[in-house]
């Protein structure tokens, strides 16, 4: 199968209602504005401060080998995706989806926050050179993920037919999950780790 027929036909399924993915990409902002404001909290600005700092000490900044990276993001992201995909088996599940790109705006709009604040010249590099732009494709391919649940919770059963659609759509947005996580790799041998951390 052409790989990029069955990406334009996943599109396709998500855009089918058109005012799906505009109100959540419109939530998404809306979250990650507000995750920002949330920051100013003692707690949010707690657990902002250390996702930022486990972010630039295991993935920035890390002595890990860079391909030991790429696996773990993958694999961690690789379960969001599955998770939202899996939110399409019964009307009643929608929710979980939409949990998990909310949280994930909170925690952008926190951690963008944080960046900028604490670790300022050296915070802004992370953001625009890897941290924001890698963040927002994940979070474009999960609302992908959130939009086609969406479509398929109310007409799945659990047929051959319907499951293989389902395993076709978490195998396909896996595969274009690890692209990205393989970019970052690419950028972070670029710009933040000698070539010896390749291995």
């Amino acid at each position: 199968m052409d790989p990029f027929f069955a990406v334009r036909e996943m599109l396709s399924r998500a855009v089918r209602r058109r005012w799906l993915p505009i109100s959540l990409a419109a939530g998404f902002l809306v979250f990650t504005v507000l995750g920002a404001v949330f920051c100013c909290t003692s707690a949010g600005y707690g657990y902002a401060l250390r996702m930022c700092e486990r972010y630039l000490t295991r993935v920035c900044f890390s002595d890990r080998s860079v391909i030991v990276i790429f696996f773990e993001r993958t694999a961690g992201h690789a379960l969001l995706a599955a998770l939202v995909l899996l939110g399409g088996l019964h009307a009643a599940a929608l929710p979980l989806p939409v949990v998990v790109m909310l949280f994930r705006a909170c925690t952008l709009g926190g951690n963008l926050a944080v960046f900028f604040t604490v670790y300022r010249m050296t915070g802004a590099l992370v953001v625009f050179a890897l941290y924001l732009p890698v963040h927002l494709c994940i979070d474009g391919l999960l609302l992908l993920g959130t939009a086609l649940s969406f479509s398929r919770a109310r007409q799945f059963r659990f047929c051959r037919t319907a499951v293989r659609s389902l395993v076709g759509d978490v195998i396909l947005l896996c595969i274009l999950i690890a692209a990205v996580c393989l970019a970052e790799a690419i950028l972070l041998l670029a710009l933040f780790h000698p070539i010896g951390h390749i291995a």
